[in-house]
């Protein structure tokens, strides 16, 4: 089955959110972490957990913009045998039967120029990607690979960051589609915990840059701090915290125990729910 299609999954669900009052949950999981099979299985959960737009981290041997947490579920998933190949397969086969909700692939562009950039856009595209958010590669650099995903489908997701001033925006957003995502914190992932007031005054300042949904992650940790951030922005993402609840559930040999998909899934519930209720 081919998971390729010219629907517009991303616009599409932040739209739905905008019609009903509410804002979205973005997850982020590491692919392969612990292992494969429970990797796929909390995938397929996802949604009907709470997620709203998955988030699926590709490991890398260098995750330099990461902290801990999600550096430790990356080891965890090669250590596993995890693939950049592998990778998008769970994606197809998430697809297969999940057509709606959409999928971006996030992490670093050494794997995709060493599978080639031309063969990974068309893979992922067929396996049903949606979107890339690929930390490691700066505006000045869209010929690499951000013009060929645009003209493959494939939304460009950018980061924008408290440093980013008015002056850097108009090159950020250049090329932007799907959501941007703003860095509420200085630092790497797992940092500091995010803090509303100043989130909601940044995000005030980047709608006068863009019409794209704002998305906000980093310092996310507690269903509270998800109800806080979605109060002031189009969708809270949450990394460490349940890359974190993974961790958590593993045995002492680091392998999948059998809470390990219902915690994460649990968790995810509630910070769902944190939102919905904060919103109301």
């Amino acid at each position: 089955m081919t998971g390729a299609t010219t629907k517009d999954r991303i616009a599409a669900r932040f739209a739905a959110l905008k019609a009903r009052g509410d804002a979205g949950l973005v997850t982020f999981t590491m692919a392969g972490d612990p292992d494969p099979e429970t990797s796929l299985e909390i995938l397929k959960g996802l949604p009907a957990a709470g997620a709203d737009i998955i988030e699926l981290g590709m490991p890398f041997s260098d995750p330099m913009a990461d902290g801990p947490a999600i550096q430790a579920s990356g080891q965890r998933a090669l250590k596993a045998g995890q693939t950049l190949l592998k990778t998008l397969d769970m994606v197809a086969r998430f697809r297969d039967g999940d057509a709606e909700t959409p999928v971006v692939l996030m992490g670093y562009y050494n794997p995709i120029y060493v599978m080639g950039v031309d063969v990974f856009l068309e893979k992922a595209r067929a396996a049903g990607v949606d979107g890339l958010i690929i930390v490691d590669l700066p505006p000045e650099e869209d010929d690499e690979l951000c013009r060929p995903a645009l003209a493959q489908g494939l939304h460009f997701i950018r980061l924008a960051t408290p440093t980013t001033d008015d002056k850097r925006l108009p090159a950020v957003l250049a090329n932007a589609s799907g959501f941007l995502y703003y860095v509420s914190i200085a630092g790497i992932t797992g940092a500091k915990g995010a803090e509303a007031g100043a989130v909601a005054d940044a995000v005030a300042r980047l709608r006068h840059h863009t019409d794209l949904p704002i998305a906000v992650g980093f310092g996310i940790k507690t269903p509270a701090d998800a109800g806080a951030i979605g109060a002031v922005a189009d969708a809270a993402v949450v990394g460490s915290a349940i890359v974190n609840t993974v961790a958590a559930h593993l045995d002492a040999q680091g392998r999948a125990g059998t809470d390990t998909q219902r915690a994460v899934l649990d968790f995810v519930h509630q910070l769902k729910d944190g939102i919905t209720r904060h919103r109301k």
